[in-house]
Formats: structure tokens, C-alpha cells, sequence
């Protein structure tokens, strides 16, 4: 076991909160699907590749601002997000069905990929990832404070509309009794629609975050999954802060768990704490 440094020490517990951010941000589209409307939706992360690969080609051969892909990304995502819901609602599926009908949407998103940028890795180069904030000894890239702050944000205004708004009124009554919610005139096929297309475009959000701190390349799809899944369920389902905050403790403990034991201990952090919390807490999980 080795002990680092204070600066290496919390130089990765910063690690761990800025990869932790983008854990919850690419679980909170997914956490209210699976809440909310009843849909295990596996292409979220496809979803969110694609728009990473999107913000790549859009930015290194269009010389559009990373950034900026957000104008086009979130429109289209959104329309997607609308169309998933539908097939979905139309057929009447159950979780498991949608887990399944989502598992082979992701798998062709895959291949799309391979297809049009082919399994080689790619590197957006930006003048965002030359940027970093210096305190002291420790270093803030500007990518992921920017990743953060969208994680943050948005988390904040998804929470304070689900609790304070009417319409987020509404998505919860349906959620939480959907024959009464429809009683009393709340249309749930339209609140459906506009919750699917958020959900992928908060998908679409989490891709260019993506793009702008990691390598790309399709089969890394899968590589994220499992822990944003621990994400969700420890943040609760349907919870909008939940995943944010189950993401920056899982990040934070894997972060250290590298720099104090071994990289390879890493994986086994999120699911730990996940079994623990299954174990002691099994009705965190629902929504």
C-alpha cells in the first residue's frame, strides 16, 4: 500500500469529483427514465456517444466550438428521446422489454459508429484541454470544471422543476399513480414524450462533456455502464441529485483507491459500495 502525498491525495479527490460529475450527469437521464417512466433505456449511453462523436466531427472538421455543438446536439437528441418513447409506449413493453429494445438499439448506434469513424481511437483537441486553473500545487482542468458546473446545474434546475413547477408537479403525480394522475386530466403520453426527449438530451450533454476529457472509440460504450448503473441505484431512482451525489462518492473512492492502493482495485469500489447499500438499504433503489 502506498501513502501519497497531501498534494496527490487531494489532487485525486478532485479526480474523483470531476469524473464522479460525469458519472451522475450521464446517470440522470437515466435514473429518470427508469424512475419515472418505468423504462430501463441501455441507449442512453449509446446516446451519449454519439454525441461526443457528433461534437468530435462537428468541432475538428467544422471548426465549431465544443461548446456550441450543444445548439444542434440538444434539438436532435431530443426528437430521438420523443421517437424511443414512443416505439416504446406503442407496444406497450414492460421494464424488461424496454431493457432488452434498448440493449439492441445500443448495439446498432455501435455499429453505426464503427461504420462512420471506424473502431480507431480519436482525441478531440480543443483549446479547452490547454486550460487549467493553478491553486497552489493543485491543477484544475478546465474540461472537467466544465463538466461539473453543467452537472451541477443542471441537476439543480431538474430538482427544483420536478418539486416546483407545475409541470414537474404533474410528471411526479404520473409516476407516482398514473390511473389517478389521469383522472384528474394530466395528459401522461405528452408528459412521456417531453421527459423521453430530455432524458436524451441530457444524453447528448454527457457526450460532449465526453468528448472534451476522454478518448473515443465505440466499444468504450460498455466500459461505462456498470458504474453509472451503481450510480443510479445508490442515488435512488427518480432522484435528480441522487446519481451527482452517489457519482463524486464512487469517483472519490476509486480516485483514491488508485493513488493509495492499485488502479485494479479501482472497478471493485463502485460495486462494493453498491452490494452495501443493496444489503442494508434495498429500498434506496426505488423510485
Amino acid at each position: 500500500m502506498n501513502f501519497p502525498s497531501s498534494t496527490l491525495l487531494i489532487q485525486s479527490i478532485l479526480a474523483g469529483i470531476f469524473t464522479g460529475a460525469l458519472y451522475g450527469l450521464l446517470g440522470l437521464g437515466l435514473s429518470l427514465s427508469w424512475g419515472m417512466l418505468r423504462q430501463i433505456n441501455l441507449a442512453h449511453f449509446a446516446l451519449a456517444f454519439l454525441g461526443a462523436y457528433l461534437t468530435y466531427q462537428f468541432s475538428t472538421y467544422g471548426g465549431i466550438d465544443p461548446l456550441l455543438t450543444l445548439l444542434m446536439v440538444i434539438p436532435v437528441f431530443f426528437v430521438v428521446g420523443m421517437a424511443v418513447h414512443w416505439v416504446i409506449t406503442r407496444f406497450r413493453m414492460t421494464p424488461f422489454n424496454s431493457l432488452l429494445v434498448t440493449f439492441g438499439l445500443t448495439i446498432i448506434i455501435e455499429a453505426m459508429l464503427q461504420w462512420i469513424w471506424t473502431a480507431d481511437y480519436r482525441r478531440l483537441e480543443s483549446t479547452y484541454a490547454e486550460h487549467k486553473l493553478q491553486i497552489g500545487t493543485v491543477y484544475l482542468p478546465l474540461p472537467e470544471l466544465i463538466t461539473l458546473g453543467l452537472s451541477l446545474s443542471i441537476s439543480l434546475i431538474i430538482w427544483q422543476v420536478l418539486r416546483r413547477s407545475d409541470i414537474g408537479k404533474a410528471i411526479r403525480a404520473a409516476a407516482e399513480d398514473g390511473p389517478i394522475a389521469a383522472a384528474f386530466g394530466i395528459n401522461q403520453q405528452a408528459l412521456g414524450l417531453l421527459l423521453s426527449g430530455l432524458n436524451a438530451s441530457l444524453a447528448g450533454i454527457a457526450g460532449v462533456c465526453i468528448a472534451l476529457g476522454y478518448t473515443l472509440a465505440p466499444s468504450q460504450i460498455y466500459s461505462w455502464i456498470g458504474v453509472v448503473f451503481a450510480c443510479v441505484m445508490l442515488g435512488g431512482l427518480g432522484r435528480p441529485m441522487g446519481p451527482i451525489i452517489a457519482g463524486c462518492i464512487i469517483g472519490i473512492s476509486e480516485a483514491v483507491t488508485m493513488a493509495v492502493v492499485s488502479p485494479s482495485w479501482a472497478p471493485l469500489v463502485s460495486f462494493s459500495l453498491l452490494i452495501i447499500v443493496l444489503l442494508v438499504r434495498p429500498e434506496r433503489i426505488q423510485a
